[in-house]
């Protein structure tokens, strides 16, 4: 049975799209079978894996609107082990036509419910907004990544967005666990990277993964390449932090079973 981790935070440029990315890529390193869903019309974590959006046919928009299963819509990647359901800018209008639907914060957990048995990990790369996209995500999940940045602003916004996860938790998806925080973009230069290191461990101690993400070059160059960082420059810093990553994700589930 697989595991479907949401990697969500409303703030944006927190390192969402690349985590999800690295993660998904890593993991299918580790030889685990990863399905990656793009819930953001931007669909970077789409065109960041090599998948052209303009030729894909199905998307995530067919998926919540249940007008394909999704199945139908999930494309292979040229990262090893990693599929994925691409995203278009069209999944903007997906908000709107949803509101008067029924039961409309499910309509993602009924379209990949039968996926869990053919991965092991489901990742959804969320939009940075608490809006019902990043809603249905997290009513389908069974847990939530949260990558925060290491800078002035990091800790703001949290708040909002734990206090969604428990009405979420209440209303929704009373399953919804936090997997964890994770750090991105630290310069250890910089005492005020650093200083938020210090302020997060401090605030969620055990919530917080072990590894923590570097300001990396390589890892801002290689979407534009349409790459994963484990692609494009495996002897990277970027790769070898999220490689440990995503070590850290399987030793936490192995323990939980």
């Amino acid at each position: 049975m697989g595991k479907i981790i949401a990697i969500a935070n409303q703030k944006g440029g927190v390192g969402k799209t690349t985590t999800t990315v690295n993660l998904a890529a890593s993991l299918g390193v580790l030889e685990k079978k990863v399905l990656l869903i793009d819930a953001d019309p931007q669909a970077n974590a789409t065109s960041g894996l090599g998948v052209d959006v303009e030729k894909v046919e199905f998307r995530t928009y067919q998926v919540l609107e249940h007008s394909k299963t999704a199945a139908e819509t999930i494309v292979q990647t040229s990262s090893p082990n990693v599929d994925l359901i691409p995203s278009h800018i069209d999944l903007v209008a997906i908000e709107i036509e949803l509101v008067d639907m029924v039961e409309r914060e499910y309509m993602l957990k009924k379209a990949i419910s039968d996926l869990k048995n053919t991965y092991d990990y489901i990742l959804i790369d969320c939009a940075p907004s608490l809006g019902l996209l990043t809603l249905n995500a997290l009513t389908a999940a069974d847990s939530i990544i949260i990558p925060i940045q290491c800078e002035y602003f990091a800790l703001e916004g949290l708040g909002k967005l734990l206090n969604t996860v428990k009405s979420i938790q209440k209303l929704h998806n009373p399953d919804l666990d936090i997997e964890g925080m994770l750090l991105t973009m630290h310069d250890s230069r910089l005492r005020l990277s650093n200083q938020v290191v210090e302020e997060v461990r401090k605030h969620f101690s055990e919530m917080v993964f072990d590894t923590i993400i570097q300001r990396n070059v390589r890892l801002s160059e290689a979407p534009s390449y349409g790459e994963s960082i484990i692609k494009y420059d495996a002897s990277s810093k970027g790769a070898a932090n999220y490689l440990n990553m995503a070590k850290e994700v399987v030793k936490k589930n192995k323990e939980t079973v």
